[in-house]
C-alpha cells in the first residue's frame, strides 16, 4: 500500500532526478531517502540538506525559492510537490544541518543520508507531527527501515549520544512495540512478529 498516488510520486521522483543533475550539492533525507534504502513507499515531497550554505545562491538563480523563517528552511513549490531545503547553520533538524554530509553515501547515484542517521532524523520529524498523517508516514518509514535495512544499532546509539538524543531510544522502542499498521510493511502477522523480535534483540544487544 502507498500513501500517495503513483502520478504524484512519479512527478516527485522526476523532480528529484532533475535536482540531482543540477549544479548544487545536497544530501537527500526524508521519505525518498527511506525509499532508496528500502525500495518501499515512494514519497510525495522532497527533503534535502545543502552541503554548503553558498549553494543557496544557485537555487535562488534557478528556482522560485521561498524562505520560511518560522520553520528555518527554504521551500520550492511545484504544483502539488513541496521541496524542503535545509541549510547549514540555519535550519533546525534533530542534528545540525551542517553535519548531515558526514553521514552520507551514494545510492543509485544520489547522495543519501546513511540509515542510522536517517532513523534519527525520521524520529525527530515524527516527534514534531506524531498526531498527523505525516507522523504516521514517519512511523511507517521508521518501521520499514528497521524491517528492510541493515541498521548498525551501535552506530545509531553512538550518534544519539553524540547529539544528546538518547531519549530517542525509548521512543523508538515505543514505536516498535505499538506499531499495528503492518499492512504498510508488506508482511503477514507471523512475518512481522519474527522481524520485530529480531529488531528488539538487536537493539538490546547494541
Amino acid at each position: 500500500m502507498e500513501f500517495w498516488n503513483e502520478t504524484l510520486t512519479q512527478k516527485s521522483w522526476n523532480l528529484l532526478l532533475g535536482l540531482e543533475k543540477a549544479e548544487f550539492k545536497f544530501v537527500l533525507i526524508g521519505g525518498w531517502a527511506a525509499y532508496l534504502w528500502t525500495k518501499k513507499h515512494k514519497s510525495k515531497d522532497i527533503d534535502i540538506v545543502l552541503e554548503d550554505i553558498k549553494e543557496i545562491d544557485i537555487l535562488k538563480a534557478n528556482y522560485d525559492l521561498r524562505k520560511n523563517d518560522n520553520l528555518r528552511k527554504y521551500e520550492i513549490k511545484m504544483e502539488e510537490i513541496d521541496i524542503d531545503i535545509y541549510v547549514p547553520y540555519y535550519s533546525r533538524l534533530a542534528v545540525p544541518a551542517e553535519d548531515i554530509k558526514k553521514y552520507s553515501t551514494l545510492v543509485q547515484g544520489i547522495k543519501v543520508v546513511v540509515p542510522e542517521m536517517l532513523l534519527l532524523l525520521k524520529q525527530g520529524a515524527e516527534l514534531d507531527r506524531k498526531d498527523s498523517i505525516k507522523g504516521l508516514k514517519d512511523r511507517v518509514d521508521i518501521m520499514t527501515l528497521l524491517c528492510n535495512c541493515e541498521i548498525d544499532f551501535r552506530k545509531y546509539r553512538e550518534i544519539l549520544g553524540k547529539y544528546g538524543k538518547k531519549h530517542f531510544m525509548a521512543r523508538l522502542k515505543e514505536i516498535i512495540n505499538r506499531f499495528k499498521d503492518i499492512k504498510y510493511l508488506d508482511l503477514n502477522p507471523r512475518e512481522f512478529k519474527l522481524r520485530k523480535k529480531k529488531i528488539v534483540d538487536a537493539l538490546r544487544n547494541a
